[in-house]
């Protein structure tokens, strides 16, 4: 016989936290995609994209940057042909590996990105500038004890 645990009794109400949570995520996530499109006629993708490489700055194989972004091999080629394509990253073959290519940034794309990134984070300062220092940090201390497998004792920041 299948007997069904009995639900905690916070259950309902983490439940709606989880759909809160969600709700802002999707919101907030649907105001960046608009902002990337009016105003830098650009995708949240290629934005994710141009982040990992500009924060690594130096060339990723496309494994690397699938890993990092944690979407497909295939959804990182079309955007990395596209930013190839205008001239803000460029593919490099591996010295050692002909099978595997190396993506980076143009001095180009860089520099844009540092333009898009700048408004990128005025525009979340102002989503979210009902929020103080102590809510942040209360928030983020909240958060990493809810991820699973977080660090529990990382320092503030």
């Amino acid at each position: 016989m299948n007997v069904k645990p009995e639900p905690s009794p916070l259950s309902k109400r983490r439940l709606k936290m989880w759909l809160r949570m969600l709700r802002l995520t999707r919101t907030v996530e649907a105001d960046l995609r608009d902002f990337l499109r009016r105003e830098h006629e650009t995708t949240l993708p290629r934005f994710d994209v141009m982040a990992a490489l500009y924060r690594r700055r130096e060339a990723l194989t496309m494994s690397e940057l699938s890993r990092l972004l944690l979407v497909s091999n295939g959804n990182a080629t079309a955007v990395v042909d596209r930013l190839e394509k205008d001239g803000l990253a460029r593919r490099s073959p591996s010295p050692t590996d002909r099978r595997t290519v190396h993506v980076a940034l143009t001095e180009e794309g860089a520099r844009a990105f540092e333009g898009m990134a700048r408004e990128h984070e005025a525009r979340i300062d102002r989503l979210f500038d009902g929020l103080d220092g102590e809510d942040l940090d209360a928030l983020r201390d909240i958060l990493r004890r809810a991820l699973p497998g977080e660090d529990k004792t990382k320092g503030r920041g």
